[in-house]
């Protein structure tokens, strides 16, 4: 019987996630298609129903829908349970179990294609959503030493902090509200500043809120934004001294946690990444077109 697995979310017309995880199932000549799902918010209860079905092995799930997911999940691991966050649903026997794959997919383009170790050092993460969510438990993970958390709505960086803040140990969580005060307050000792909002991404005419004139030399500049594959925010950054990395490696290794779920077998990460690649510069042939 063919099976089926897609990502949900609302937009989708940018995703890559079809184009990396279909070539690597086709790779191991899996009987499985990936597809895109877009859902609005007034739909997800029945996108998420309808993955219970025989030939549904799972999703994964994406912007805006991480956080509300996470209830309907028959069971949750614990990463996820700690986020407060899905990214990944797996369905067994008709029972939903919810995981959180963005935390290790974070962790490992940070460490690998990052060359940086959070432990004692001073982050600064701007958004509060599902995926600030999953940075900030990965960086409290690794020893951050303190982490500030600014983001629009303050009462949502406050909830991000009090749902996380149980596993700061001995670091220093905290929330501020955007304005250019707070960026002033942190940026000066930051290492490494990570952007967890749409702001940068193609087709968001929306300027990024974080002053460049605070971004250092030889801090990072982790924008997870993965299309474009540099953004305004990374070239301003690379511009004034600073070190930068893109979104696209944490989302072909979270892809690739998922994928593992899934199928059981272990992930072929070339073949992902060169999927997702091709796929990011054909969508900067046609939006040129």
């Amino acid at each position: 019987m063919l099976k089926h697995l897609g990502v949900i979310g609302y937009p989708l017309e940018r995703s890559l996630s079809p184009a990396f995880q279909q070539a690597a199932l086709d790779h191991l000549q899996l009987d499985i298609v990936y597809q895109a799902w877009p859902t609005p918010p007034d739909g997800l209860r029945t996108r998420v129903s309808g993955l219970r079905g025989e030939s549904v092995l799972g999703a994964n799930v994406t912007i805006p829908h991480k956080e509300a997911v996470l209830p309907m999940m028959d069971e949750v691991d614990e990463i996820a349970a700690r986020v407060g966050a899905v990214n990944t649903i797996v369905n067994r026997e008709r029972r939903l179990h919810g995981y959180n794959t963005d935390v290790v997919g974070f962790m490992r383009a940070l460490r690998e294609d990052g060359g940086f170790e959070a432990v004692g050092r001073r982050v600064v993460v701007a958004g509060a959503g599902g995926g600030a969510r999953a940075v900030v438990a990965g960086l409290l993970e690794a020893g951050a030493a303190s982490i500030a958390v600014i983001n629009r709505s303050l009462s949502r960086a406050n909830r991000l902090v009090e749902t996380l803040g149980p596993y700061a140990g001995d670091g220093e969580l905290r929330s501020l509200p955007e304005m250019y005060a707070s960026w002033e307050a942190v940026m000066d000792e930051c290492d490494l500043l990570v952007n967890c909002t749409s702001t940068g991404s193609a087709g968001f005419e929306e300027e990024s809120v974080i002053p460049a004139d605070l971004i250092r030399p030889g801090m990072l500049v982790y924008d997870l934004v993965y299309h474009p594959a540099e953004t305004a925010l990374m070239a301003v950054a690379r511009e004034r001294g600073a070190r930068v990395l893109g979104g696209l490696p944490m989302l072909v290794y979270q892809g690739a946690a998922s994928f593992e779920l899934w199928t059981g077998k272990e992930a072929p990460l070339d073949v992902m990444f060169d999927a997702a690649r091709g796929a990011l510069a054909e969508g900067d042939r046609k939006a040129r077109v």
